[in-house]
């Protein structure tokens, strides 16, 4: 970043200055949780500026991390994420198995108890891990009408690689069939998809990633989905042998939670610091090799943590199919 220019970071609070002072109220529909909302935002990161992992709060790059190649390699297990030591995905699985312990149909069991068993007993892990239609799922192994397996990702990096000024590029994690009230009961995500496209660009030698966000949590999620997905641009760049551009971040709605107000108002107050630097290794050339010690973070530095409780809302309401009955 040049001497005097804007901190990219500033977007970010700006951003979270104007849904405080002009958000929305809305009300979610299962829950009744408030959250203040603006519609049709966007951020840009230079990544040649810096890698755009946020200073005024310190952000779980671990979490960031594998989070991602969780996604990459086309996983839909929690285990992965478990034995890491990342644990924003417990809440989804848990509260499917919770769902049916209530109607008797499974064991009582405390949250710590049940990702206990999944990091221990591979056996419960396959029955009580899996979250279908998930990102990775959706990014590896798309279902096509006639049984296929569509691996999206893959194919955007062969499209890039081949054709440089391609305007196809586009990996969508948006599958009607699965969600909400479109899909059988049966078949339905319990999970939203909320980061639910991207588009991959080349131009002048650098490729680009734009992001299209439907559903957004500024304050604890948004800070995640900009390191994770300006990480799928360099690795992407990395992989077809072009300079990392722009992420771009696009959002739907985007929003703050009632009980996240304090927290917000406490990293508006701090000031960004230099943003961290971000290598990949040469060992790195392809999909299937690529791990997450070939990718490494620079001169990291932050304020503290700001804590704030999560939300478990959106994705598939049960109450919608009853009422339909």
């Amino acid at each position: 970043m040049e001497k005097g220019e804007r901190h990219p970071e500033k977007q970010y609070l700006d951003l979270l200055r104007d849904i405080r002072d002009n958000g929305a109220e809305q009300v979610d529909l299962k829950t009744k949780v408030k959250t203040y909302s603006r519609l049709g935002k966007q951020l840009r990161f230079d990544l040649s500026k810096g890698f755009p992992l946020l200073t005024t709060k310190k952000v779980y790059w671990n979490g960031v991390l594998h989070e991602l190649f969780w996604f990459l390699k086309g996983m839909n297990n929690i285990k992965y994420l478990v034995d890491n030591n990342v644990h924003i995905w417990d809440d989804y699985p848990y509260k499917l198995y919770k769902m049916k312990s209530d109607k008797g149909e499974l064991p009582e069991m405390t949250k710590e108890e049940f990702i206990s068993r999944i990091k221990n007993d591979d056996e419960f892990a396959q029955k009580h891990g899996v979250l279908k239609h998930i990102y990775g799922e959706l990014w590896r192994s798309w279902p096509a009408n006639d049984g296929r397996k569509i691996d999206q990702l893959q194919w955007v990096l062969n499209e890039v690689k081949q054709d440089p000024h391609c305007h196809n590029a586009i990996v969508n994690s948006w599958n009607p069939p699965y969600l909400y009230d479109m899909a059988k009961p049966e078949e339905a995500c319990r999970f939203p998809i909320c980061h639910n496209m991207y588009q991959v660009s080349v131009s002048n030698g650098k490729l680009s990633l734009h992001l299209y966000q439907r559903s957004a949590d500024v304050f604890l999620g948004v800070p995640f989905n900009i390191a994770s997905y300006a990480l799928l641009t360099h690795i992407l760049a990395h992989l077809a042998g072009y300079e990392p551009g722009e992420f771009i971040h696009t959002f739907g709605d985007v929003h703050i939670y009632e009980n996240h107000f304090n927290q917000v108002n406490e990293q508006i107050s701090r000031e960004p610091l230099p943003f961290a630097k971000l290598k990949i290794s040469p060992e790195a050339t392809s999909l299937e090799n690529i791990k997450p010690e070939h990718i490494i973070l620079e001169n990291y530095q932050s304020h503290g943590t700001i804590k704030a409780p999560l939300t478990v809302i959106g994705g598939y309401v049960e109450e919608h199919e009853r009422k339909k009955d």
